[in-house]
């Protein structure tokens, strides 16, 4: 079970929204960097980068010249979404040296796109963010609701190709009332898929019941507002899912 400590990029500040409303923004900090530095001096394995000025199709050149001081300045590897819309896009941040790449709009807007980027870096490399806001899909930075279901939309994307999503519930987003488990679980099973959980993380319970699930294709979480807010530890949530001992 990897942890991935989130950080939200908007106009080069490190920012966390609430149910991905820009008018709920709270910054954390003018140093996206710092952020990066201290998340991995916790022993964070991954980190989770987005633009959300790319997501909300507002560019954030501010955004991708934090991502270059992070990627340059720690040995974390990066998972990094938010306004990637062609192979152009995504070409440019892989040669940046990030990770892996999470599509988002133009997944569901060009599904075509999505298998090119495949064929040519790889399921380990390309993933897509499936963001649902009861149950159908949301896009441009969550602000259109599709008439899309999130498990269709997965099952369509894997014929691509795809092995991995990360599928967080909008309405649980920033507002720490705990990961959606069942919903999670439900389209692992129903697509076989390896899901990465996103949205609602509230506590260590969160990391200790989607430990219980790992086995059910979860393999991962991805933690903001709860770590920004001291609600979970970083190094006391690492230490359960390496199996260090539970702090609970």
């Amino acid at each position: 079970m990897i942890i991935y400590p989130a950080i939200d990029l908007h106009q080069g500040n490190c920012v966390r929204l609430q149910q991905g409303g820009l008018d709920s923004e709270i910054v954390f900090s003018s140093d996206p960097l710092k952020t990066a530095r201290h998340w991995e001096s916790l022993g964070a394995d991954w980190l989770h980068v987005v633009n959300l000025d790319g997501a909300f199709a507002s560019g954030g050149q501010a955004n991708l010249e934090a991502l270059e001081r992070i990627l340059a300045d720690t040995t974390v590897p990066v998972q990094f979404g938010g306004g990637l819309r062609s192979l152009a896009d995504i070409r440019k941040v892989l040669d940046l040296g990030v990770a892996r790449v999470v599509l988002g709009t133009v997944a569901l807007r060009k599904p075509d796109l999505v298998k090119e980027a495949l064929d040519a870096w790889g399921a380990e490399r390309v993933s897509v963010g499936i963001d649902a806001r009861g149950g159908s899909v949301a896009v441009q930075g969550w602000t259109q609701v599709t008439a899309m279901k999130a498990a269709e939309f997965a099952l369509m994307l894997k014929q691509n190709g795809l092995e991995r999503i990360i599928y967080t519930d909008i309405e649980r987003d920033g507002m720490l009332s705990g990961i959606n488990i069942e919903m999670t679980t439900t389209l692992a099973a129903a697509t076989g898929l390896r899901i990465i959980a996103s949205g609602g993380a509230a506590g260590l319970e969160d990391i200790r019941e989607l430990m219980q699930v790992e086995n059910q294709g979860i393999e991962g979480v991805i933690i903001g507002m709860a770590l920004y807010r001291g609600a979970i530890d970083l190094q006391e949530a690492l230490r359960i899912t390496r199996g260090e001992g539970d702090a609970g």
